[in-house]
């Protein structure tokens, strides 16, 4: 199978699992709206210069489609407010009550659910959201210091970027922290919009897809949201998290975390700008980046985070977490290796079925592989009841 055929059928399969042009507008409007609440005078956040901001996939424009869909969002107290001022069960009280105030004005019927470092609102009109809003803080200059220095002697940032992501980090709430209820400086730090600025650079290392891509837009790259760039990179972030969950469809809590998947692909892509040679360099290259040493997978953004400390972590043994990362890994290979590179339409519907869950239109493959009905060779179809190795 050639290359360019390879691309067709992935960007079919694309088409089959990511997330529509409507769900990522809705979730703007959403947070856009919540934002003009926390703004509005009667507002008891107003005076802290509140901003509320997305994160996670959608932020990376690598959500895929689905019955439900998580929106996560940070709510920062921008001005007025910090760690020796207030507790951090006095700044999820504040951000929390205004949420409770915005869900009765618009009719949420669900209650406000709080969660460990969240506050949760549940949305179930035309698409069902769960809307997570983390309330923080932005660090402060010290922290800011320190991720700095470690992102450029441990991450390689040059420095202007190392800059740039640290000015963006952030204190953030969490109930489980034995001084939550208490005045302290010693808060738990985290930097999403810094992660996808990190996240971006990456992206822009395929200079020649985003000046092609531009030109269909007809608008600079950096003037569209990132869920219309579509590149390579989020591509394949989108295939992967895809098959992970085709494959863990019944042990969620034994399959790789999204957050370990897309920052390993993104460390190992290197600027290709088509989907097949992406998905066949960064498949190759992400258990590179493993380091057999903790932190396992580091948080490029604040190194000595690890995303990976649940694989060794003594009450997490019985998931058996790194293990069942590398047998996906594995499985992924084998699995995207038939679709991209087996010559009879049986082996590629059945890896799509198989592998992904997706069923291809029987005469799209049969014309992108050069045959005609009467020509296709036969060949024996997995059933289900066929022994399947990733699931041992």
């Amino acid at each position: 199978m050639t290359d360019k055929i390879a691309e067709q059928l992935l960007k079919k399969i694309l088409d089959e699992i990511q997330l529509p042009a409507s769900a990522y507008e809705t979730a703007i409007n959403r947070y856009q709206n919540l934002g003009q609440w926390y703004h509005r005078p009667e507002s008891t956040c107003q005076q802290f210069n509140p901003e509320i901001f997305s994160q996670g996939s959608f932020r990376l424009g690598i959500a895929n489609n689905g019955q439900h869909y998580d929106l996560d969002l940070g709510c920062k107290l921008s001005v007025g407010l910090s760690k020796s001022s207030h507790t951090q069960k006095e700044l999820k009280r504040l951000v929390g009550a205004e949420l409770e105030s915005y869900r009765l004005a618009n009719g949420v019927k669900e209650e406000l659910d709080e969660k460990r470092r969240c506050w949760r609102l549940i949305y179930a009109d035309g698409f069902t959201f769960h809307i997570d809003v983390v309330p923080c803080i932005p660090e402060d200059d010290v922290g800011r210091d320190v991720l700095k220095s470690r992102m450029i002697e441990r991450s390689n940032f040059e420095e202007d970027l190392a800059v740039s992501v640290s000015e963006l980090a952030l204190s953030i709430t969490d109930n489980q922290d034995p001084q939550y209820n208490e005045i302290t400086s010693d808060w738990r730090i985290s930097n999403p919009q810094g992660y996808a600025q990190w996240f971006e650079a990456r992206m822009k290392l395929g200079r020649l897809f985003l000046e092609k891509r531009a030109a269909d837009i007809g608008a600079s790259i950096e003037d569209v949201p990132v869920f219309r760039w579509k590149t390579p990179l989020q591509g394949v972030v989108q295939l992967l998290k895809h098959h992970r969950d085709v494959m863990f469809v019944n042990e969620h809590d034994m399959q790789p975390i999204s957050i370990i998947i897309t920052t390993l692909a993104a460390r190992a892509y290197n600027g290709e700008s088509d989907l097949v040679s992406a998905l066949t360099n960064i498949l190759n290259e992400m258990d590179r980046h493993v380091s057999p040493v903790a932190p396992r997978v580091a948080n490029p953004v604040n190194p000595e985070e690890d995303f990976a400390d649940k694989w060794d972590a003594p009450d997490q043994a019985n998931l058996n977490l790194e293990a069942n990362f590398r047998r996906w890994l594995i499985q992924a290979k084998a699995d995207f290796a038939a679709i991209c590179k087996h010559q009879t339409p049986d082996l590629v519907l059945e890896a799509a079925q198989r592998g992904l869950n997706t069923k291809l239109e029987e005469s799209l493959v049969q014309q992108a592989l050069g045959y005609s009905p009467a020509a296709v060779p036969s060949t024996t179809r997995i059933k289900k009841t066929d022994p399947q190795p990733w699931r041992k």
